[in-house]
């Protein structure tokens, strides 16, 4: 783990492709206050997502793969901002916007360690059986910071700016960690879930990175590939 101290992201930081902006995030803190209620979280785990027309590859497994929507809007706008969208009908799932404005992009953030607000967390989350499991998966991360879709998406982690109720704010390690893994996105359909998009981060041992599972037909599109 790295000695690096933390200080507030900036939007340049931000604007580059997702997949290069990814392993920045590990070891990054950000902290919700909600309903006047503060939570912060070392970000353990991220996957980045690129929209259409962003990078060299078509990214089959994005939102934003077939353009702007009204759901994805988020993702097109201004690098720093957090494009929270609603997983399975249930769980707010939390991404950082990156790339250019008007290039879509998010890191989504699949995992993290509480160190503060555990209580507050834990509210949020009474299903935890552990601290460790406060943050450990993007839905849960998403209920134990508290933000929530749609009344939180596009809240700005970089300048801070009260929205409807909440603040988020972005803290970047001065010297990034050098002890990284990847390998292939979680649950993910298809060949965006394998190898070809080695685009999930985290940090190696980490006890609140989330297990791996593959998506749908993509061990089957993987295994096509070694064949």
């Amino acid at each position: 783990m790295s000695g690096s101290e933390l200080r507030a992201a900036t939007r340049a930081e931000l604007a580059g492709l997702p997949a290069d902006v990814a392993p920045k995030l590990l070891g990054a803190h950000l902290t919700t206050i909600v309903a006047g209620e503060a939570v912060t979280v070392r970000l353990t785990e991220v996957e980045a997502y690129h929209g259409r027309g962003t990078g060299p590859m078509a990214d089959p497994g994005s939102h934003a793969r077939m353009g702007p929507t009204a759901r994805n809007a988020t993702m097109w706008g201004e690098p720093g901002h957090l494009y929270v969208y609603l997983s399975h009908g249930i769980h707010s799932c939390v991404n950082v916007v990156c790339g250019p404005e008007g290039v879509a992009g998010g890191v989504l953030l699949r995992a993290g360690q509480v160190i503060e607000g555990t209580d507050a967390a834990a509210r949020r989350r009474p299903a935890a059986k552990t601290v460790r499991d406060l943050a450990r998966g993007p839905g849960r991360l998403g209920d134990a910071i508290g933000l929530r879709h749609p009344v939180h998406d596009g809240i700005d982690a970089v300048a801070g700016t009260p929205w409807h109720g909440a603040v988020a704010r972005l803290e970047l390690l001065t010297d990034p960690l050098a002890d990284i893994a990847s390998g292939p996105r979680v649950g993910v359909a298809g060949v965006a879930g394998t190898a070809a998009f080695p685009w999930r981060y985290w940090v190696p041992g980490d006890p609140t990175v989330s297990p791996f599972r593959w998506g749908r037909g993509a061990q089957e599109a993987a295994d096509a590939v070694l064949d």
